[in-house]
């Protein structure tokens, strides 16, 4: 069986399926998707949180559980920066996950504070993951850390430059992947492909360009995160609307 690792480095792009309930992740496995990640931002908005680590731990990790239970296929987490304020938290978290059988996650170099997403020092944040991987131990091997770097969604200045010295240290940590959301132009996309032996790992915008590109473009991974969950339920407002308009449940049941 080919390895969640080894599913990023093949010639076609990993599309990963971004799930938030076990609903969701059996409607992609039946579609055949290799693997499947949760949405942070999708799960907290299915329990009333806005994303940023507002809900707990424990109330994402027992989504996590029922998910990982009701698959077959690899499934890695949204991990945000790590849930928690100490490292030795960030480590028990994830040494949590690995338990169970997850097979990769995210962690990012933002904090969200009183609803505002913050760049952390570059610095600060390499000392930071250094820290957790050596806390790791022989445990770091068990699971993909795909990094996530958020100078283009945050729009900073210099965002490529800031994004490829971030992408030195990641390198340097022997992280996994590289997961920069908010890149869409297909220059920078190269320019990132082809400094970088991380697979690359983009994300849904409108105007992203189509998988047949990306993947000519080095783009390794690519996620939707929680865009198809807010697609779905804006699909539900319209069919409940339409209930209403025609007086009837009639649009249920036509397929």
């Amino acid at each position: 069986m080919i390895s969640f690792k080894q599913l990023h480095h093949g010639e076609e792009p990993l599309l990963l399926g971004n799930v938030w309930n076990v609903e969701s992740a059996k409607v992609y496995e039946k579609l055949g998707y290799k693997a499947l990640a949760t949405s942070s931002s999708a799960v907290a908005l299915s329990l009333g949180y806005e994303d940023g680590e507002e809900m707990t731990f424990e109330e994402y990790f027992y989504i996590i559980k029922r998910i990982r239970a009701s698959v077959s296929i690899p499934l890695s987490v949204d991990l945000e920066s790590g849930y928690g304020l100490e490292n030795d938290t960030v480590v028990s978290n994830i040494m949590k996950l690995i338990e169970i059988g997850i097979s990769g996650i995210n962690i990012e170099d933002t904090n969200v504070i009183d609803g505002i997403r913050e760049l952390i020092n570059r610095d600060v944040f390499y000392e930071k993951l250094k820290d957790i991987f050596i806390k790791l131990g022989e445990n770091r091997d068990k699971v993909f850390i795909n990094v996530r770097t958020d100078p283009f969604l945050l729009n900073i200045e210099n965002a490529l430059e800031e994004t490829l010295e971030r992408i030195k240290l990641f390198e340097e940590l022997k992280a996994d992947g590289v997961f920069i959301p908010g890149m869409t132009a297909e220059k920078e996309i190269r320019t990132i492909t082809e400094a970088t032996f991380l697979p690359v790992n983009v994300m849904a915008l409108p105007d992203l360009p189509d998988f047949d590109t990306l993947k000519a473009l080095g783009v390794k991974r690519v996620t939707s995160g929680a865009f198809m969950y807010r697609h779905i339920y804006r699909e539900l407002e319209k069919a409940s609307q339409e209930i209403t308009n025609v007086r009837s449940f009639s649009p249920l049941f036509i397929s």
